[in-house]
């Protein structure tokens, strides 16, 4: 069977582009949350979440490109730029002309071009105007991120966008491995972004009752994940990309392996609209562990969905006790 390792990371978070110091700014403990303001007056709020501050895009990819993007498909553009470099594939002839047709883009979004589209309804429902940009279409799309990227590397293997909620990435990741490993193609940029802050995305997600307040000085802990005083989730905007590769073809070129990824597993808990399922989760859970030839003793960490709503953390925190049994407490 052939094995996909990770050659390229990139990002961009509201803890910067370096993904080192985001890194580290994680383990430490250091929020990026804080109280920012969401919309244009009159319509505007003031909520805690976590921004791209200093995200400047046309310095990072020129005026002309930016303007066909939507803010999802810029942080995505800048984040795979980052991800590409630091898999040394802007090397001269790295990847020629026929190794980019067995290149496929594999891209998450949740969201999509939510900036566009609510800029395209203020002008039409406040602004009385009687035609929206003729670029509202393809800037707003869900696809759009994941076309840009496969235009500005001139990819020609498969792209595909994933709108699984807050499991886009996650599902674009896994997808991409599995192209990788079937011989479908031998690299893939695959990762996520989101660009979740327009009004009326913040207003939707207030009337579900499920976001965290807070002032300017609690702002930092609103989201509090298994905490006995959390309060709900933050919205937010970045963007992170993996080089995924067939192993072989990474040791051929020389290439840096940060890791390999060895399984993944998708389910539906086929239940609720918004109540999750630890049945499901428990699935997806073990469908992962067979796909890798792993026993859940050889897991010592797992990136938790860690919402921090009433409902989901005790749910996901079922699923993993039951997953891990009576080494549950061992797993970070």
């Amino acid at each position: 069977m052939r094995r996909v390792v990770v050659t390229g990371l990139g990002q961009v978070a509201p803890h910067g582009r370096d993904v080192a110091a985001g890194f580290s700014a994680l383990v430490e403990g250091r929020s990026a949350i804080a109280l920012n303001a969401v919309g244009e007056a009159p319509l505007a709020v003031s909520v805690p979440s976590a921004i791209c501050a200093g995200f400047d895009a046309p310095a990072l990819l020129g005026r002309a490109r930016t303007a066909t993007m939507d803010r999802v498909s810029q942080l995505a553009a800048v984040a795979a730029q980052s991800a590409w470099a630091d898999a040394a594939l802007d090397a001269p002839d790295a990847l020629d002309a026929d190794a980019r047709e067995r290149a496929c883009v594999m891209w998450g979004t949740g969201g999509g071009g939510q900036q566009t589209m609510e800029r395209g309804y203020r002008d039409l429902y406040m602004r009385g105007r009687e035609r929206v940009s003729p670029l509202m279409v393809v800037l707003g799309m869900h696809n759009a991120a994941a076309g840009h990227l496969a235009m500005m590397f001139g990819l020609g293997g498969a792209c595909f966008t994933y709108s699984v909620a807050c499991a886009s990435s996650a599902v674009a990741i896994g997808e991409a491995m599995r192209r990788v490993r079937s011989g479908e193609c031998d690299v893939a940029l695959a990762g996520g972004s989101e660009a979740a802050l327009p009004f009326g995305t913040v207003k939707a997600w207030q009337s579900m009752m499920v976001m965290a307040d807070g002032d300017a000085q609690t702002a930092a802990f609103a989201c509090r994940p298994f905490d006995s005083s959390r309060r709900g989730l933050v919205l937010g905007e970045g963007a992170a990309a993996l080089v995924l590769e067939e192993r072989e073809h990474a040791l051929a070129r020389g290439a840096r392996i940060y890791a390999e990824l060895a399984g993944a597993g998708t389910s539906c808990d086929h239940s609720h609209l918004t109540a999750p399922n630890a049945g499901g989760q428990l699935r997806a859970l073990r469908l992962a562990l067979r796909d890798a030839g792993a026993q859940p003793s050889e897991v010592a960490y797992v990136n938790a969905h860690g919402t921090a709503t009433l409902e989901g953390d005790p749910v996901e925190m079922a699923a993993l006790r039951e997953l891990f049994g009576a080494s549950a407490p061992g797993v970070a």
